[in-house]
């Protein structure tokens, strides 16, 4: 009778998969193996993998090469990564080495561009930092203030007509710039339109009365962003068809403007029965953007990604140590790990976001349902169900004293920013410490501490003790 963890895995999904297969029954993930990484550095523990990184944006550049030559797509693609996802040095450091473009998100975010620039990560001159968002007064005085010394690509990308305004008391210097388009959210969404960009009917009219008037700003960009991602449903190329047609109508009174930012990433794997083709849904973008402008008459545009969570997700893994048993009733069998989902992944409790769960050790051992629970005293601290089913089953233990060790995988983007890095947590949980993992020119792993587990003592200091 198959009745191992490892049976059911076989059974359920196609596996082993690329970053992940079972060595004596243990898990490896990247190659890695993680008991080795456990025994060596604890639990609980957060994994960043460098090269995935690299990996995923050198991905995504084959997939746009290659369609784009399929196509006779006469533009150019340009990569840039959202820093929001996660601003951490070694993550943008990583990224960097790939000849890409960066994506920021409110006025701190120019002040790690003057980081970068200074310890010769980026070029001033060459790099294009595209500035979304709703700004307030620092952000638009922090783009005045790189414009003015020398970012020659920094392009603000107008929220609203008012900051046209604020950016034009501010900047004399010739400047590119973009309007971001007010998109119409998904039908099941809570409100019909986006409350941050410009409405469709309004772009045109808002760049003859206002925008064309100062020749210091040249509109070079027109940006769209879809909440869900690049998504093969019918509203994903709804939204990407009206954005084309909107850039045609302004291109044909707007000569300056060569691109296209095509807002929202791929999509990471978030179950192992996930298999998106990606190859499909690029060629798609790109032949409805040929086909449109063809159709209108004006040069297929350069195009722009902001690839986040597709960047960064897929290098981190999250580890945790299963601290006891707990039969609450005749059904529910809890595992209690060692700290909290709400402080460690916060997406799974405020977006009841689902990462990949897999046990690291105890594969060739029975299985049982349980209930995962965190450690602190909310009673939404806990992961019941996968993607793939509406119940969790991991490998059995009868003891604490038997040691299982489970990890949720693509758990990089947003988990430690939205959490509170380095901040207060709630029970006072500290924050696991956190590795980096990278391979040297032959191949070999190298492990460093990016940061211990978070003190007693720095909490106390936040908190004014």
């Amino acid at each position: 009778m198959k009745n191992k963890y490892i049976d059911l895995i076989d059974q359920t999904f196609d596996f082993p998969q690329d970053e992940f297969m079972v060595v004596d029954g243990n898990l490896m993930f990247n190659d890695i193996n993680l008991m080795e990484i456990i025994e060596k550095y604890g639990t609980p523990l957060k994994i960043t993998y460098l090269p995935k990184i690299s990996s995923q944006i050198q991905r995504a550049k084959r997939l746009f090469k290659v369609a784009m030559a399929k196509a006779d797509y006469q533009g150019k693609y340009n990569y840039s990564y959202c820093t929001k996802s996660s601003q951490f040095a070694f993550v943008l450091h990583e990224a960097l080495k790939n000849d890409i473009h960066l994506e920021t998100s409110s006025a701190y975010d120019l002040d790690l561009m003057e980081a970068l620039e200074k310890d010769g990560s980026v070029n001033k001159e060459e790099i294009y930092v595209i500035c979304n968002g709703f700004k307030r007064p620092q952000y638009i005085e922090n783009i005045a203030k790189l414009r003015k010394n020398g970012w020659k690509r920094i392009i603000p990308v107008l929220d609203n007509k008012n900051e046209f305004e604020d950016l034009a008391d501010l900047i004399e210097e010739d400047t590119m710039m973009g309007i971001r388009i007010a998109s119409e959210e998904e039908p099941n969404f809570d409100f019909y339109t986006s409350r941050l960009g410009i409405r469709y009917s309004d772009i045109v009219k808002f760049y003859k009365d206002t925008v064309a008037k100062y020749p210091n700003f040249h509109l070079k960009m027109l940006h769209f962003f879809i909440n869900t991602g690049i998504r093969d449903t019918a509203y994903y190329w709804n939204e990407l068809s009206k954005c084309v047609k909107v850039y045609c109508e302004l291109k044909s009174i707007c000569p300056e403007l060569d691109s296209l930012n095509i807002g929202g990433g791929l999509p990471n794997k978030t179950s192992l029965a996930q298999d998106f083709d990606y190859e499909y849904m690029v060629e798609e973008i790109i032949n409805q953007i040929k086909v449109t402008c063809n159709a209108y008459g004006v040069p297929e545009p350069d195009i722009f990604t902001e690839f986040g969570s597709f960047t960064v997700g897929e290098s981190g893994a999250t580890i945790f140590k299963i601290l006891d048993i707990k039969q609450q009733n005749d059904r529910e069998k809890w595992y209690m790990i060692d700290n909290s989902f709400m402080t460690c992944l916060p997406d799974t409790w405020g977006l009841n976001q689902r990462f990949i769960l897999l046990p690291v050790n105890k594969w060739n051992d029975e299985y049982q349902r349980v209930f995962l629970g965190g450690l602190t005293c909310d009673s939404q601290d806990f992961y019941n169900a996968d993607y793939h089913a509406n119940a969790i089953f991991l490998p059995t233990i009868r003891s604490r004293r038997e040691n299982l060790y489970i990890g949720f995988f693509h758990t990089g983007a947003y988990q430690e920013a939205i959490s509170g890095y380095g901040g207060i947590k709630h029970c006072l949980m500290p924050s696991p410490k956190h590795i980096l993992i990278d391979r040297d020119k032959e191949g070999n792993l190298v492990t460093s501490v990016f940061a211990e587990e978070q003190s007693a003592e720095s909490m106390l200091k936040t908190l004014g003790y």
